[in-house]
């Protein structure tokens, strides 16, 4: 839901995922990169350090006026990215907790799961309590998640990998404060992503007393902005909110895919993992029952456990974003 301290053994090796314990934008320019060709600078972001000496999987960390500290990405090619293909492109999202960044799908086995998938994944920074978000306040300097990814990160993709730049080109699925992200932008940016996918990610803001809104808050002052809150504190920005806030988006998310996953049998013991899939839970079926009542189709699954990454339907979902985006 928001914090997620995330086991880092490989989901390859487990039928019941990866335990997270404490977890909580029409067609455009078509890129012309190349397999041999270097990336370079560009939409306001400068790569500072890099590392592309791997066929398939490319590091880059960027300065930008974004993000107070230069965030990473890892960009992990199609096995047969030399064939001078196009490829669709999915955005994947990672959580929360001070052990979560860039590498964490890489942690996860990532590479051996996409193996001979034609599609390039895209896994960038998304900070340690950012919540896909411009925070109303920061006290360590600039913190915009959401401006790093659409404004910067997205067409800097499209400008140096061979991609389908438009909206049957585009995916997003996350995990956790993740998997929030992936609905949020989802919604924001009608035209960027045609498939949205939210692993335990929370759908609902504002009920029970407006819990995640709350947590959120709480959790980006305690590790990420010094003090400084995603949606302002004692007063939230209200219109920020139901920007952000799924359940209020619901028009948002005609015409896409939609992939939800929540744990109905999180730990009693474990408080972190109780009330985060708990609040999970409850959130998506609210978010369900509105997309219902609109008309839009939707596939879901409730399964036993808490607050993990299932490495079933992890895979369930790549071979869905795969169908409903463009071939390569």
């Amino acid at each position: 839901m928001s914090q997620s301290n995330i086991s880092r053994r490989q989901v390859l090796k487990s039928a019941g995922g990866v335990t997270a314990a404490a977890a909580l934008g029409g067609a455009a320019l078509i890129g012309s990169a190349t397999a041999a060709r270097a990336a370079g600078d560009g939409f306001g972001l400068r790569i500072v350090d890099r590392n592309e000496s791997d066929p398939r999987m490319k590091y880059y960390r960027f300065a930008t006026d974004a993000i107070g500290w230069d965030p990473g990405v890892n960009v992990l090619l199609p096995d047969d990215y030399s064939s001078g293909r196009r490829y669709p492109v999915l955005y994947l999202f990672h959580g929360g907790g001070t052990d979560q960044d860039f590498i964490t799908f890489d942690r996860w086995g990532i590479r051996a799961i996409s193996a001979g998938m034609r599609v390039i994944i895209v896994m960038p920074d998304g900070g340690h309590a950012g919540w896909y978000c411009n925070p109303v306040s920061s006290n360590v300097g600039p913190r915009n998640w959401e401006t790093f990814h659409i404004a910067q990160l997205l067409p800097w993709v499209d400008a140096n990998f061979r991609t389908y730049a438009e909206y049957d080109g585009r995916a997003v699925s996350g995990f956790s404060m993740g998997g929030f992200g992936t609905l949020k932008y989802a919604a924001k940016y009608y035209g960027h992503f045609a498939s949205v996918s939210a692993h335990s990610g929370p759908a609902s803001l504002r009920r029970d007393a407006g819990l995640v809104v709350h947590w959120a808050n709480l959790s980006s002052a305690a590790i990420e902005l010094g003090g400084g809150t995603v949606y302002g504190v004692p007063l939230w920005d209200e219109a920020r909110v139901s920007a952000d806030n799924p359940v209020e988006r619901i028009p948002s998310y005609r015409n896409k895919r939609i992939f939800l996953v929540a744990g109905t049998s999180p730990d009693p013991v474990n408080w972190a993992d109780y009330v985060q899939e708990t609040q999970v839970l409850a959130g998506q079926r609210e978010f369900r029952a509105r997309l219902g009542e609109a008309g839009i189709p939707h596939e879901w699954h409730e399964e036993p456990g808490g607050h993990v990454l299932r490495e079933g339907l992890f895979r369930r979902d790549l071979d869905g974003v795969i169908a409903r985006l463009r071939k390569a």
